[in-house]
C-alpha cells in the first residue's frame, strides 16, 4: 500500500497547484479591498447627527511631497496634494481623489472637503484619519448632496524621514503610496 503523499506529482499537477496558488495570493491581495472595514472611526471623527452613510470608496494612489524651506533655516518636506483611484465593493473603478482635496466620480459628479477634524492613523507612516465637511462643486450624479465625508484605515502616504535636508533638495517631490476607506455622508430626510 502506497501513501498519497509519498507520490510524486506529475509536471501537469505541479503546474495546476502552483496556478491554484498563484490564483489565491491574488484575491488575497486585492488592491482594492479595505483595510479593516470593521474597524470604527474615532468619536472624534463622527459626522453630525443628521447625516447617514451614502456610500464607502476605497483609494489606492499616492500622496506627493515636496521639498521646501521650513522657515527656521532647515528643510522639510510640505504636502502638496493627493492622487489616487477610488474603488468600489466591487473593485470596480468608479472616481479619482485629488488636489482641494475634491473626490470626482466616473458620473462627472465631484465634491470638495475641508477638514473639521483628525485622529493619528493607527502606525506612524500612516497618514492621519480626517472628518471633513463636504459641498458640491457641481454636476448631478454619485457625488450631488455630500455633506461629510470621513478618511479612514489609513495605510501609508506620510512624508519620509529623509532626503530633504539641504537647498539641494529644494522642490524635490515624493510620492508615498497609501491606501485609505473614504466614507461619504448625506444629509437624513426629517
Amino acid at each position: 500500500m502506497t501513501s498519497v503523499f509519498a507520490t510524486p506529482l506529475s509536471s501537469s499537477g505541479m503546474v495546476l497547484a502552483m496556478l491554484c496558488t498563484g490564483l489565491l495570493g491574488a484575491c488575497a491581495s486585492s488592491p482594492a479591498g479595505p483595510a479593516d472595514a470593521g474597524k470604527p472611526a474615532p468619536a472624534a471623527l463622527q459626522p453630525a447627527g443628521n447625516e447617514r452613510v451614502a456610500f464607502t470608496w476605497h483609494a489606492v494612489g499616492s500622496q506627493i511631497y515636496e521639498c521646501r524651506a521650513d522657515g527656521k533655516g532647515g528643510w522639510a518636506w510640505v504636502f502638496v496634494a493627493p492622487e489616487a483611484d477610488l474603488f468600489n465593493q466591487k473593485d470596480e473603478k468608479v472616481g479619482t481623489h485629488g488636489a482641494g482635496p475634491n473626490w470626482t466620480a466616473l458620473d462627472g459628479s465631484k465634491t470638495l472637503g475641508t477638514v473639521k477634524a483628525r485622529a493619528n492613523g493607527e502606525r506612524a507612516a500612516d497618514i492621519p484619519l480626517l472628518l471633513l465637511s463636504a459641498r458640491s462643486a457641481g454636476g448631478s450624479g454619485r457625488m450631488a448632496g455630500i455633506t461629510s465625508v470621513q478618511r479612514l484605515n489609513t495605510e501609508g502616504g506620510n512624508a519620509p524621514a529623509r532626503g530633504c535636508a539641504a537647498q539641494a533638495d529644494a522642490g524635490k517631490r515624493v510620492r508615498e503610496g497609501y491606501t485609505a476607506d473614504y466614507v461619504f455622508f448625506t444629509a437624513t430626510l426629517p
